[in-house]
């Protein structure tokens, strides 16, 4: 409950209001403000002081009288502003976590394309572009609120205004800007439900407008509201903070193509990670596989129904009573899972389990990574220095503390020990969960123990154990508190504070910022509390385990899929969006999530579980969903113990379009690697909304149904239940039927009819070169020694470009890599570039589309060779059988 003393007089007339959320706008606009002085400019850089003018308005506490106001032009198209008060040392998002990127070399502000301009009383800004003058960010006559737990700062926005980002939810891609509170606090959020706070947290929009598009990131890991309000006059968009600073990067963006304002959020938050050529194939996993031979099974019947399962993965059922780094032993005995994984490893195969961050309480073992955690004081802690306890999965629990001097050498140490490669699960990539952190605890936890028996946890198995000596691969059966020593707590203090229950409630689905998690109040090994850093607290555990797994295999790419992520995730982990529900709404929206964190966040590595993980799904959804969910860049099929089994082969329409899906993704499987490949360099997404491509088609801004996979394929997936017809929108532009590769000569809204339940609509956007290969196969490795074809696919004037990246698939740092270039004009392919590394594989032929006529000859380096023309498709097909080695020619005419 708020503290009366906290509100003054001026909100007397809301003694009513029981959310900070129902305080009127006007109110907070009526504050005073602050005025600007001794502001000095110097190379790039200006620096005032803000001082309160008026009285103060002390809506949530005490206004802080003097700020700091730092502007740095970083860029040319980066202006970094920050906000602080000079007096008291306020918490920051720290360097370990979020590194700053450099700003040693200002630039003059003459020469930026985007300026920064201010009114010194009362004090507001705006950032406006320099060519055109247009405003793109202005706080005026919204006055700033600084408060210690409070920080309020408003924006203009044009009317409807088209602003995507401020994640983690699963809104529509375009936010409505009438009426949306985006609340950023990390949850353990069951459902996914829309218009709430889910698992991560990136405060970053992406604003675009017919005159351009442009960023605003604000680094701040506290819990926010984030409200946009608009009417058909014009709107506005309000942070609502409770703590620490405004620190703000302005993002000039462009005035004609959206990818820019991508990467140059990159070079703030970090270009994604480069991963591993094998996680690109499909996996499968359940929570409920009941024993190893489940396991096993699931394998057998992959390959039974020819559908190419690239990596098997476990849920946190062979854990013992739960606990983390544990197997049971009855159940998932380490002899018949070193079988089980190097049967994988042996067929080319892939394997990864569950790591939750909650380690069981166990203080009467001396044999557990509770027990070796103590030893190293590496969990975090109440303010009296005792252990923090939760309820989780096994049980009573702790929290490893990320912060803690000895965390690296801790979480290391468990994973060598627990998945070494001799003696141990030799896992190829880790799967992290529950990292908001979540507890079941309800708050107030005063009895965990007491709440852990009553919610039956750890939780009793629902059948008796498999024989130990079950034969595998064959026929598959279908089957207290410890108090240590007081650390020194470091600056920021919160003294005099309310940490669990702070004066501004913001809009958390879990109710107060401290339930269903660890209590805000804890305290990590720096001094630091969880009320700062608990957004941050699964990225921190992110980078633990990606760093864990580089120990374990030192010098190959890691796969690391966690649920909760901030800002700057994607430098180290992949995401998947968590427990939705098996229905079409989340079908649907799973589409705007991916395009959010491969398009907008810099995590490109994402997807949804696939048919759904709560409830049951249908024949006809999970077929469906096969189709879509081979265009997440991270495709797996996931869902829950309560829940019907959903395995692609259990329908024989599920299965075929398995089948088919997975067959078109492994033959653009060089394609995607390649772009992202493209995002390691300099942040070009993945994938892309319509409007990235066509930023001037203002119907493309709220089409979120609808996706580029990498830059040149549409993916239009049918939307309805048990319809097998779907209305999509074509740009005004070239574009070629994939399965037909045939010209598509309709534009704007096209309605597909007979589109069976094993299919997807996919289009080739006219001016690409794709590198494909000649056939899908049931393995990556096997992929990789398959040949190509190259699909060219020329625009309006007759042209058309790509790119091929190629290097070992698994390495860190490449000996020798494949770049090569693809380009097409007036009949002729050209391909060049750096052909380092052997692909040992030739390229079959060339396809040629939107030939109107048969053309009269064909050749290759000057040679006439074969090759066929269908009128009906207007595709040529040119016989090349070369290696792929070096650069060739091929022409027609």
């Amino acid at each position: 409950m708020r503290s009366a003393t906290r509100v003054t007089a001026l909100l007397a007339a809301f003694a009513g209001v029981t959310l900070a959320a129902d305080v009127d706008p006007a109110v907070l606009d009526a504050c005073p403000g602050y005025e600007a002085t001794n502001v000095q400019t110097s190379n790039g850089i200006l620096n005032a002081d803000l001082r309160l003018v008026g009285t103060a308005c002390n809506v949530f506490g005490n206004d802080t009288e003097t700020l700091k106001l730092e502007v740095t032009y970083e860029t040319a198209t980066r202006i970094h502003v920050k906000i602080t008060d000079p007096n008291t040392t306020r918490y920051e998002v720290p360097e370990e976590v979020f590194p700053r990127p450099a700003s040693n070399n200002t630039v003059d502000a003459s020469a930026a394309q985007i300026q920064f301009n201010f009114t010194e009383s009362p004090f507001s800004f705006n950032i406006f572009r320099t060519s055109t003058g247009e405003v793109l960010f202005s706080t005026a006559s919204h006055p700033l609120i600084f408060e210690p737990q409070y920080l309020r700062l408003k924006t203009s926005l044009p009317a409807n205004a088209n602003i995507y980002g401020l994640g983690e939810h699963t809104n529509s891609f375009r936010l409505d800007p009438t009426n949306t509170t985006r609340t950023l606090w990390s949850r353990d959020a069951y459902g996914v439900p829309a218009d709430t706070n889910l698992y991560g947290n990136h405060p970053i929009y992406f604003e675009h407008r017919p005159t351009g598009t442009h960023a605003v990131f604000l680094l701040n890991s506290n819990g926010m509201d984030i409200k946009l309000n608009g009417t058909a006059d014009g709107g506005s968009l309000e942070y609502n903070i409770i703590g620490g600073i405004f620190d703000f990067y302005f993002l000039a963006g462009s005035e004609s193509n959206p990818v820019e304002v991508a990467r140059q959020y990159a070079e703030v938050a970090g270009t994604p990670a480069e991963v591993p050529y094998w996680s690109l194939g499909l996996h499968q996993c359940r929570y409920g596989y009941r024993n190893y031979v489940d396991v096993a099974d699931v394998i057998t019947n992959y390959s039974l129904a020819n559908i190419p399962l690239e990596t098997m993965w476990t849920d946190i059922d062979y854990m013992y009573e739960r606990r983390v780094f544990t197997l049971d032993p009855e159940y998932f005995p380490l002899a018949r899972m070193r079988e089980i994984i190097d049967y994988l490893h042996s067929h080319d195969q892939k394997y990864v389990v569950m790591t939750d961050p909650a380690v069981a309480y166990t203080p009467n073992d001396t044999d557990s990574a509770y027990h070796r955690g103590v030893k190293m004081d590496v969990f975090l802690k109440n303010p009296n220095g005792s252990y923090a306890l939760a309820v989780v999965w096994p049980g009573v629990t702790v929290y490893p503390d990320w912060f803690h001097p000895n965390i690296s050498e801790y979480w290391n140490n468990e994973f060598a020990a627990f998945y070494s490669a001799e003696s141990g699960l030799n896992i190829d990539g880790a799967w992290i969960d529950m990292n908001e952190p979540s507890s079941f605890c309800d708050y107030p936890c005063t009895d965990p123990f007491g709440q852990a028996v009553l919610q039956g946890l750890p939780p009793a198995r629902p059948a008796p154990p498999p024989s130990p000596d079950v034969p595998l691969f064959g026929n598959p059966t279908n089957s207290t508190t410890v108090s240590l020593h007081k650390r020194d707590l470091a600056v920021p203090s919160h003294e005099g504070e309310s940490l669990l229950e702070p004066p501004y409630a913001i809009d958390n689905a879990a109710g107060l910022i401290p339930s269903r998690t660890a209590y805000t109040d804890t305290v990590h090994a720096n001094g630091l509390v969880e009320y700062d850093t608990h957004n941050i607290y699964g990225t921190m555990m992110s980078e633990k385990t990606h760093d864990a797994m580089l120990a374990r295999r030192p010098g190959l790419r890691t796969l690391v899929i966690t649920r909760s992520t901030f800002a700057g995730a994607g430098r180290k982990v992949g995401k998947w969006l968590g427990d939705n529900m098996s229905g079409w709404e989340w079908y649907r929206n799973s589409i705007a999530g991916i395009m959010g964190f491969a398009s907008i966040y810099q995590v490109p590595m994402v997807g949804a579980d696939v048919c759904g993980f709560g409830g049951n799904t249908t024949e006809t959804l999970c077929a469906r969903w096969a189709t879509l969910g081979a265009f997440y860049p991270f495709m797996r099929n996931h869902n829950g113990d309560t829940s019907i089994s959903q395995e692609f082969y259990l329908w024989d329409t599920v299965a075929e379009a398995a089948r088919n899906a997975l067959s078109i993704r492994y033959r653009l499987l060089d394609y995607i690697y390649t772009a992202f490949h493209q995002a390691s360099l300099d942040g070009t997404p993945v994938l892309n909304p319509l409007w990235f491509i066509y930023p001037n088609d203002t119907e493309t801004y709220p089409i979120d149904l609808q996706f580029f996979f990498g830059p040149s394929l549409l993916v239009s997936p049918v939307t309805e239940e048990n319809s097998t017809s779907v209305t999509i929108y074509l740009p005004a532009d070239r574009f070629y039927d994939f399965s037909t590769l045939a010209p598509v000569n309709s534009t704007g809204e096209v309605t597909l009819q007979n589109v069976a339940f094993t299919d997807i609509p996919l289009h080739i956007r006219g001016g690409a070169v794709l590198p494909l290969r000649v056939n899908g196969t049931m393995t990556t490795t096997e992929l990789r020694g398959t040949d190509f074809e190259l699909v060219v696919a020329p625009d309006a004037s007759g042209i058309a470009s790509g790119a091929l990246y190629f290097d070992d698939g698994v390495s860190v740092t490449q000996n020798a890599t494949t770049e090569a270039t693809m380009a097409f004009a007036s009949g002729t392919l050209t391909v060049a570039g750096d052909f380092g590394l052997d692909m040992q594989v030739d390229v079959a032929r060339v396809l040629v589309l939107g030939v109107a006529q048969a053309p009269r000859s064909a050749s290759v380096d000057g040679q006439n060779t074969t090759f066929t023309y269908n009128a009906a498709t207007q595709v040529v097909s040119v016989a090349v059988g070369i290696p792929f080695n070096k650069g060739f020619e091929v022409a027609i005419a």
